[in-house]
């Protein structure tokens, strides 16, 4: 290993409270920890340092980001699953039925629609998206 990776590392497991993300106060906080006469090694480590602590940083921001985007779609996901169900209802509530009232042309009784139900496309394109999200959860 590299002597200015090791240096870094053994300053960084016992002061990794005292450094950050910059460069000038990582310096700082390495003049007040150690004594290195070279102004070159000095620099070094704690460019060194501020590059592993920025990469970190970096590594939980894109980590949080990724989490946060998960749950959005799991959100979607359950926003979609549960329009259907709801349409469906909808539809099924709609639909009156009215005994006794016979048409005069036939002798069969009339239904009264307040909405006509979903067609067999919309249907099928209910059963889709059904299947589509049951096919993700499978997945998971």
């Amino acid at each position: 290993m590299d002597r200015i990776k090791r240096i870094s590392n053994e300053l960084m497991n016992e002061y990794s409270e005292r450094f950050g993300t910059d460069f000038v106060t990582n310096k700082q906080s390495l003049n007040e920890i150690s004594i290195v006469r070279s102004k070159g090694l000095k620099n070094k480590i704690a460019g060194y340092i501020t590059k592993i602590l920025q990469r970190q940083a970096k590594f939980e921001e894109r980590k949080q980001m990724i989490i946060d985007n998960e749950k959005k779609s799991q959100e979607r996901k359950q926003s979609r699953s549960k329009k259907p169900e709801v349409e469906s209802e909808e539809d099924a509530a709609s639909i009156e039925i009215v005994d006794g009232v016979e048409d005069p042309h036939t002798d069969e009784g009339v239904r009264h629609v307040t909405e006509e139900p979903s067609s067999e496309t919309e249907v099928s394109e209910e059963k889709s998206i059904a299947e589509e999200i049951v096919d993700e959860s499978k997945s998971e």
